[in-house]
């Protein structure tokens, strides 16, 4: 799963959701929806400036954590066994 990791980052900084909207000219919901990582899409253009105003890498905004059943499946169908399954 996709983890968005705008709060701790907002946290360390002690920046504010309000900060970064004016910062970046991100709509607050918008802001608010990533923050509580409730987004489901999330524009390039809007994580270039959230990286841009916080002076931060990608990699410190969004991590990728493995999820603890697949939910992917080989080309034939059948369930795919990564290297902890086998």
């Amino acid at each position: 799963m996709i983890r968005i990791l705008l709060s701790r980052k907002l946290g360390e900084l002690r920046w504010t959701q309000a900060d970064l909207a004016r910062a970046t000219g991100i709509r607050p919901s918008t802001i608010n929806d990533l923050y509580h990582e409730m987004a489901e899409r999330i524009n390039l253009e809007h994580l270039d400036l959230i990286c841009e105003a916080l002076d931060c890498d990608l990699d410190e905004l969004i991590i990728r954590v493995p999820n603890p059943e697949p939910r992917t499946k080989s080309r034939r169908g059948q369930p795919l066994l990564h290297s902890k399954q086998r």
